[in-house]
């Protein structure tokens, strides 16, 4: 099982695979550039020749890293200019992953900010994804279901169902399960049964076979609270049975499994308990 963390980037992308390493990792996420901002210094050589080389140093290949884009993009955006320039940083994104050798990116789906139908909205997701799939290469994009806070999309595992369809290149879409947001969202991934059920309909409503990262947070706020609130393994209202579980699980084995629990000083600890347990 490939388990690891969303590392820092501080003093450069090179040092994500070095942090991640440093954990225990086996695979790892990072932010190819400052997330709450626009534009970014475009990657130097020095930057992309370091990632690889510490990436093959510390044994972590492109299918073992799950990048997250911007937390500003929107793909769904009811403003044409405002949604012109969310694709624009979202192909810019994809193509900074190319440049590292990255094989997937992490993406919210964004909001339709109560200016058009949940419906609608997955469809000019789909839009975007279209577009931006056809200016890259290389890189797929990789959904993650939200806790449905607001007006945001991707709380249903339909909304990634819609947006997976619409979008013409099946080879370069997947999605991500962020086991807090589900369970926020509605959805029961405690064992036995409900761990059970919530799999088979993932795979009735999408196919596990575009499943393609987990992001591994215990939630702070209770099922269907629509809420996203992270905590620790086994200190929320999910508790470590599902984690113990889901590594276990040998459908998913080669599929990354990152830690965004807040504290980051027990990730070490986090990391060695899940692989151990995996093994």
């Amino acid at each position: 099982m490939w388990i690891g963390a969303h590392v820092s980037t501080a003093g450069g992308v090179e040092n994500a695979p070095v942090n991640a390493a440093n954990l225990g990792a086996t695979a790892f996420a990072l932010f190819t550039k400052n997330q709450r901002q626009w534009t970014a210094n475009p990657l130097t050589d020095k930057n992309i020749s370091g990632f690889k080389k510490n990436c093959q140093i510390y044994g972590f290949t492109p299918a073992q890293i799950l990048p997250h884009d911007s937390y500003l993009i929107n793909l769904a955006h009811p403003d044409k200019e405002k949604l012109k320039k969310s694709r624009v940083a979202f192909i810019e994104e994809l193509r900074r992953c190319e440049q590292l050798g990255i094989s997937t990116l992490n993406f919210h789906p964004g909001s339709h900010l109560g200016q058009m139908s949940e419906t609608d909205a997955c469809l000019r997701v789909a839009e975007s994804l279209n577009e931006a799939l056809q200016k890259t290469s290389g890189v797929t994009a990789v959904i993650e279901i939200t806790a449905g806070q607001g007006n945001n999309l991707g709380y249903t595992l339909e909304h990634l169902s819609q947006i997976i369809s619409a979008t013409e290149n099946k080879s370069r879409i997947g999605f991500c399960i962020d086991t807090c947001h589900a369970f926020a969202a509605g959805y029961d991934l405690r064992p036995e049964d409900g761990y059970s059920k919530f799999f088979h309909e993932a795979d009735s409503v999408i196919g596990l076979k575009y499943l393609r990262g987990f992001h591994l947070n215990d939630s702070k706020k209770d099922l269907n609270s629509r809420v996203d609130r992270h905590a620790n393994l086994g200190e929320g209202a999910i508790g470590w049975d599902l984690f113990l579980q889901l590594v276990r699980d040998k459908r998913f084995a080669g599929i990354p499994m990152i830690l965004e629990t807040p504290d980051n000083t027990r990730w070490a600890e986090e990391i060695k308990t899940l692989r151990t347990i995996s093994e």
